[in-house]
């Protein structure tokens, strides 16, 4: 990986919940230890740029590439294949395994960014014992889903009226859900076999969700409706005859704009294109099926009424419709499901990609956290 900044190890760690991940490291393994966790379309190494200074704050930094990314080998690559490996409670037993397997009873921290937050948020909720704290970074964590209450003296009413699908595609603009476009069968080949080439398709998607896109100006949705809905960007609620390709290829930065991109050149987004190239996006892809088809609700509504008990933070770019996507989950977690909540920080100049694209300001967000929560070298 010619594009990591030396410093940083690679290690592949064997026996994990089936699987051999691959993960990245830095700083001394005797010191506390903080575990980075990705999100989609990403990798281990979105964290290169803040795991050196977290390093020389004090923290052993890992960060593995998740079940269904990057060098990662073991899960099942198939549409067909084991979804319910891909379930939130199995991720969330991933990275159990690997804490274990580098001989730590505890971490200072987890850490999550976009699908990786709902991972971390999971791992804090389950088990506070051994993740003594969590930065949920541009997905707002809500809670675990409520089990229907009082049914007998009040039973639920059976849904009336159009679907929020069937309301998208009947605006004047017809319009579909990007979590639904990416379980159908034919996303994974759409965007990896796409005729601009995984290259440039990472590179429309990454600059369309970043500060550098003007258009990204988030802010408060009034609720779950379509007309709501469809203010997001078309990352986020599509047109509904486009595949995802062509979506972000409407908003392909000129020449001269990747040129001046300080935050992602084209050496480094080189790292992504290679791995989705090779592994096209059907492991990532796997996560968002778990969430829209329902088969995994009843497990997690187990926890229901449970909360984050243990030091929490929220990190996000001021540009990231992520914060907004889903109307209300950002305050659900600044009023309720967290009891120890210490701050909700929106970074100028960023918009989704928050840690490639400000890592100077994340890294003094979280090492102010850290150290806030008393699980800094020097609380």
């Amino acid at each position: 990986m010619s594009a990591l900044p030396a410093g940083i190890r690679v290690r592949d760690v064997a026996g994990i919940n089936g699987l051999t991940m691959h993960v990245l490291e830095a700083g001394n393994p005797k010191n506390p230890c903080l575990l980075l966790l990705h999100g989609f379309p990403e990798l281990a190494y979105s964290w290169r740029k803040v795991m050196l200074p977290l390093a020389r704050a004090g923290y052993f930094v890992i960060a593995p590439d998740q079940r269904g990314y990057g060098r990662t080998t073991g899960w099942d690559p198939g549409y067909d294949g084991d979804l319910a490996s891909f379930r939130m409670l199995n991720l969330a037993r991933d990275a159990l395994g690997l804490v274990a397997a580098y001989g730590l009873r505890s971490v200072a921290a987890v850490v999550g960014h976009d699908f990786g937050s709902s991972v971390a948020a999971w791992c804090a909720l389950l088990r506070p014992d051994i993740f003594r704290a969590v930065a949920l970074m541009s997905a707002p964590f809500a809670g675990p889903p409520a089990v229907p209450f009082d049914t007998i003296a009040h039973p639920p009413q059976a849904p009336s009226g159009p679907t929020i699908h069937d309301a998208l595609a009947a605006l004047d603009r017809p319009r579909k859900h990007y979590h639904w476009y990416y379980s159908t069968r034919a996303a994974n080949a759409e965007m990896r076999d796409c005729q601009q080439g995984v290259h440039d398709f990472l590179r429309a998607y990454y600059h369309h969700k970043s500060a550098d896109w003007a258009a990204n100006k988030p802010h408060t949705l009034t609720g779950w409706t379509a007309t709501e809905l469809a203010k997001l960007p078309t990352y986020y609620v599509m047109d509904l005859q486009e595949t995802m390709a062509e979506t972000v290829a409407h908003e392909m930065p000129s020449p001269t704009e990747i040129a001046a991109n300080t935050w992602l050149p084209d050496n480094e987004l080189a790292v992504y294109a290679e791995a989705y190239a090779r592994n096209g996006f059907q492991g990532g892809l796997q996560w968002y099926r778990c969430r829209t088809v329902g088969r995994f609700d009843a497990e997690h509504q187990v926890f229901s009424g449970r909360t984050i008990d243990i030091p929490a933070t929220f990190i996000a770019g001021a540009a990231d419709w992520g914060v907004r996507q889903t109307p209300g989950a950002l305050e659900a977690m600044e009023s309720r499901a967290c009891t120890k909540y210490l701050g909700t920080h929106l970074i100028g100049g960023a918009g989704h990609w928050v840690q490639q694209e400000q890592p100077e300001a994340v890294t003094r967000h979280l090492l102010a956290f850290l150290q806030r929560a008393s699980v800094s070298p020097t609380a």
